[in-house]
Formats: C-alpha cells, structure tokens, sequence
C-alpha cells in the first residue's frame, strides 16, 4: 500500500524463461514441467486459456491449487490427500522454497514447475502466456492461432498495457484502495477505459485485428469475474457488466469460444475473493449470484465479421479431468 492509500501490487517475479533453444538453461521440453494455476486466479486464467488454444495439454500437465490459501500460499487442499499429484506438496511455496530458501516475494499462480526437481522455474504471469504461444510451437496442436502475430505486437502491447494498468489491476485497486482518494481515482481510470473499450467493441469484433489475440485473453478475464465479484465486492458499481452492450456480447462471445469458458469455475472465484479477503468481507459470505445462465445466450457478434481463429481451428474439449462445471 503506497502511502496516499494506493494499492501496488508486487510484480517482482522470477523472469527465468521456459525456450526453445534453452537460453536460461530450461529448454522446452514435453512432460518436463508442470504449470500451476487456481481456477479463481485471473492471473492464472490466462495461462489455462492460453494453453488450450495452443494444445498443450499432453505435453504441459496442469495442476490446480484450491480458492483458499492463508498468508504463507496456495494449497491443493481440493486434491487427494491435499496435495498435488504429480509435485506430492501440500503448498506451492514448497515448490518456490526449493528455488530459493526463504523465497520472500509473492507466492503466485500462474507458476511453471520443473518437475524433476520441484523447483519453480517462473511465475511471471505476462511472459508465460508469450511463451507458450511462441515458444512451445514444436508442440502446438494443428491449427493453434498465433495470438500475439507479429505485424500486430505493437498495437497489442500498447494495448494490453493499458488494459492492465486501469482494467485488470485496476479493479483491485478499488477494492484495495486505503483511502476515499485512492479509490475514486482507481474508479475513475477503470470507468474511462471501460467506456473506451465499450465503444471500440461497439464496432468490432475482437480488440486488434480480425482475430483473438493476447489482448482479448487479457480483457476477458477481468470481464468473466466483473459481475461475481468486482461490482459489489471490489466497489467497481457504476454499471454491471450486463448493462455494457458491446462489453456484454463481446465476453459472451467469448465464453462461448473453445478455450474460454471451459475454463472458468465460477464458484471456485467467488468462494476465493469472498472468502480469502477477510479485510473487505470480514462475515466470509459467500453471494449466492448472479445468475450465470447469461453467459450461454445468443451474442450475435458474428455480424461483426472476423473468425476467432483465424485460420485455424478451434481446440478440442479439454480433458476429463480438467473440466469445470456447466452452467446451469
């Protein structure tokens, strides 16, 4: 917390890469690691969002960590025996202890371990996402799109920078802000950009080009949470999410895509952000809405133009024992 209230969130993470030709000495590698996400983690929404589009799902096994974790990390406290299958911990911090003894920065998800030595490799949750989809060609399914193309990185990255900055860390700094101050400048900058995406949707298919890209998979889990949990709960109560046309249709649309909403749990979000945040809902409540029948409803954004990916083609379902619950 800055000292005008201001939320800051901690993005000093471990930056070593995951390549092709191995340069910071972890070459990618089928069956090597193991990427570590929490269904309620938009941060790690990316990363399961991302891997599906490629298809990495046989060759970068996934392990989930429950909604609830206490200030030392996440647990796999959903798993048998609360630990991971496939690490055998209780906690990821055991996986960043081995990395580095005593690890004192944020314990985050999304993480990649190396799976021989149940160290953690990297949690920095932008670049995972980047190189998957460009480092991991060699096991990319037939089809997979090329989310961040080169003719367009620029126009993604100016982007995407501006959704984090007011949108995806935005809402939390309304719901962390530590004065009125704070909080009606974060509300103000997360309105404005809303607003500005709400009419460059308007007309649009996708945010840049004709296709998905980073930039979608960025936005869209900032907007598939908005109504559970930051309307009320992080104060962010201008307008839901349902009453923003274009923003509305636009995360329908892609819920609805392969790869999205398949990967959304919404229970496991809300019982994360409610519970967990004892400072703002001090009760543990959890809301029993909204209603989430919304997000299967006609979009009609085809009309628009522009094909999802590209040419390319949709990923299959996920793996049995990677679903998530359908909506009711």
């Amino acid at each position: 917390m800055a000292g005008d209230g201001e939320y800051e969130r901690d993005q000093n993470y471990l930056t070593t890469r995951i390549t092709a030709d191995g340069r910071d000495g972890y070459p990618v590698e089928a069956g090597r690691y193991r990427l570590v996400i929490a269904r309620a983690c938009p941060w790690a929404n990316r990363a399961a969002i991302v891997r599906r589009l490629m298809g990495l799902e046989d060759v970068l096994s996934l392990g989930i960590a429950g909604p609830l974790h206490d200030e030392r990390s996440w647990s796999f406290h959903l798993d048998p025996g609360r630990k991971d299958p496939v690490l055998g911990i209780e906690r990821l911090q055991e996986a960043f202890f081995r990395r580095e003894p005593g690890y004192r920065r944020g314990i985050t998800v999304p993480a990649i371990v190396d799976i021989p030595t149940g160290q953690v490799v990297t949690n920095d949750f932008a670049q995972i996402t980047l190189d998957l989809g460009h480092q991991w060609t060699a096991h990319h399914r037939d089809g997979a799109p090329d989310l961040y193309p080169q003719e367009r990185r620029e126009e993604i990255d100016e982007l995407a920078g501006t959704i984090f900055r007011d949108v995806n860390n935005g809402v939390y700094q309304c719901g962390f802000a530590g004065t009125q101050k704070a909080y009606d400048e974060a509300y103000r900058r997360l309105w404005e950009r809303l607003d500005r995406l709400e009419e460059r949707l308007s007309s649009r298919r996708y945010l840049v080009g004709e296709t998905i890209t980073e930039a979608d998979v960025r936005l869209f889990v900032t907007l598939v949470r908005f109504d559970a949990v930051y309307h009320g709960h992080f104060k962010c109560n201008r307008h839901k999410l349902t009453e923003l046309p274009a923003l509305w249709a636009y995360a329908r649309d892609l819920f609805q895509t392969p790869g999205f909403g398949d990967t959304i749990d919404f229970e496991q979000i809300k019982a994360h952000y409610y519970v967990v945040h004892s400072d703002i809902n001090p009760t543990g409540i959890i809301p029993q809405g909204p209603d989430t029948a919304g997000w299967l409803t006609a979009h009609g954004r085809e009309e628009l133009g522009g094909q999802p990916f590209g040419d390319g083609t949709p990923p299959g379902p996920p793996p049995p024992h990677e679903g998530v619950p359908p909506l009711p």
